[in-house]
């Protein structure tokens, strides 16, 4: 990495620090020297993404300061994650975080199996869920009906079908956002949408913001596109945004764009509430940035009840009425069916000719035949049906799931999300990457942690999606539990003397 993209203040860092020593250290465990327990929490807070890489760290004496410790216990930890590959520094620049190129990169674990593997091989690797029945097979149908004067006519799209644009303008509104057709584009899905949005905004070489850890189908797009990406650390748990991290990232790194999961946020699960929101939106005005908000999740609201705790917040575009900071994008593949391939963004109408405009040298426009079946879905009332039958689903494998994991791996630490279809699990101090790599030859394909943050980042994570329930949701933890099992027969994790927080190299 040649130079830093954000910052870390020393009063910060200090506070991450001081949050692992709560972490009970193991019996018999020996205390490393000062220098070396405050390398080692450096290096955790990197691996598990509360501190991004590229990250400029305080200079030695402002840690210092803020740890009271001597200047010297700081030089050493530095110097100590130098010479470990976790510390970058040049002469006027500071120091930064990095991670060190022989770090074993991720196990493969996202793209989807092959139908005649499934039989040996449980996925975790997609979270994705069969297509509810019978609303595709009849929204299909429903489809071929209204099909006969679209046949007639040259069948490109580029904004999409005039009726389903009517029709997402109309939902948009019906939740309290006032919205136009000319304001909705439709797309090849989601990942359509945002490639799109990047090549109109995101020059090679501009900066992207995005939420660490965040879609890993996303940040690979980015990068292809050449993007250089700038890491924003989530909160705790299931706590979303750290808005104080963010404003400084916008302030400082300047993006040209900011992509966020405000609705049950993929891996974490977190549900950034209306503050959050409003802050968030300012924070991207003020900068010049333009914010992306993925919606793919909004509609997976799992948990029951009318309690005031869970009211959904509205949504993002809600608060930039001008419509000049915040483009929305959606997409029927997550609510629905991944294999219906719809999705859509609602921008100011400005910005969706300039998506349409350049449409033309991309993919030209949409499959008509499956913009009819989702306007169909829509129009009848299918589409709440088969949503409603999805989020059951999803709720009774979440609740299997998460009953299996903490039986078979209790040392596996999560918190439990009330919507969307991932949990994302700390591994008990182990590698992710050689977990995913060992489950393989177990039967279970799990995608690890680094997949989801930039430049190796979360090595301690995995991420379980809610696609298997029953026994087979048993069997899967099972699995997992065995690959952990042969993980540390292999590598001796465990008992080490850094105690349970020792990652295997």
């Amino acid at each position: 990495m040649a130079q830093w993209t954000s910052a870390v203040g020393s009063t910060q860092l200090a506070r991450l620090l001081t949050s692992q020593q709560a972490r009970p250290a193991g019996a018999g465990t020996r205390r490393p020297p000062a220098y070396r327990a405050l390398a080692d929490g450096i290096r955790l807070l990197v691996l598990e993404g509360r501190v991004p890489v590229a990250a400029r760290l305080p200079a030695e004496r402002e840690l210092a300061v803020a740890l009271a410790v001597s200047r010297t216990t700081v030089a050493a930890a530095y110097e100590a994650l130098r010479s470990e590959g976790f510390l970058e520094s040049r002469r006027g620049a500071g120091s930064w975080t990095a991670v060190p190129a022989g770090n074993p990169l991720p196990a493969r674990g996202l793209e989807p199996l092959p139908p005649e593997a499934l039989g040996s091989m449980i996925d975790l690797g997609c979270a994705a869920l069969p297509a509810p029945e019978p609303w595709l097979t009849r929204s299909v149908q429903g489809a071929l009906e209204e099909l006969p004067p679209y046949a007639h006519t040259h069948g490109d799209y580029p904004a999409g079908l005039p009726a389903l644009r009517a029709m997402l303008a109309e939902r948009y509104t019906a939740r309290g956002i006032p919205t136009m057709p000319e304001q909705i584009m439709v797309t090849t899905g989601a990942m359509g949408a945002i490639d799109a949005i990047c090549h109109l905004f995101a020059g090679r070489g501009e900066r992207i913001a995005v939420e660490s850890p965040s879609y890993a189908n996303i940040l690979q797009l980015m990068r292809e596109a050449g993007a250089r990406l700038v890491p924003v650390a989530m909160a705790e748990g299931l706590g979303g945004w750290d808005m104080d991290r963010w404003r400084q990232v916008l302030r400082d790194a300047a993006p040209r764009l900011a992509y966020v999961v405000a609705d049950f946020h993929n891996p974490t699960g977190a549900l950034a509430d209306e503050d959050q929101r409003r802050r968030l939106v300012d924070a991207a005005r003020h900068a010049g940035t333009v914010l992306v908000v993925d919606e793919t999740m909004s509609e997976l609201r799992l948990d029951e009840g009318d309690d005031e705790e869970f009211a959904m917040p509205r949504p993002v575009c809600g608060f930039d009425p001008a419509g000049s900071t915040v483009i929305t994008v959606g997409s029927a593949s997550k609510a629905f069916w991944a294999g219906m391939r719809i999705g859509w963004v609602r921008a100011a109408p400005d910005v969706i000719r300039s998506l349409v405009a350049a449409r033309a040298y991309a993919d030209l426009g949409t499959p008509v035949l499956e913009q009819l079946a989702l306007n169909w879905l829509l129009s009848t009332g299918g589409w709440q049906q088969a949503v409603d039958v999805r989020r059951t689903q999803a709720r009774e494998n979440r609740d299997a799931l998460v009953a299996a994991v903490r039986r078979e791996l209790p040392d596996w630490e999560f918190e439990v999300p009330r919507g969307g279809l991932t949990l994302w699990v700390r591994t008990g101090g182990l590698s992710g990457s050689r977990i995913a790599e060992v489950g393989e030859r177990v039967g279970v394909r799990v995608p690890s942690g680094p997949r989801f943050g930039v430049d190796g980042a979360f090595e301690g994570y995995v991420r379980l999606p809610f696609t298997v329930g029953g026994p087979l949701a048993d069997e899967a933890a099972v699995r997992l539990a065995a690959a952990v099992r042969l993980v540390q027969a292999g590598t001796g994790a465990g008992s080490g003397a850094e105690g349970p927080h020792t990652f295997v190299a």
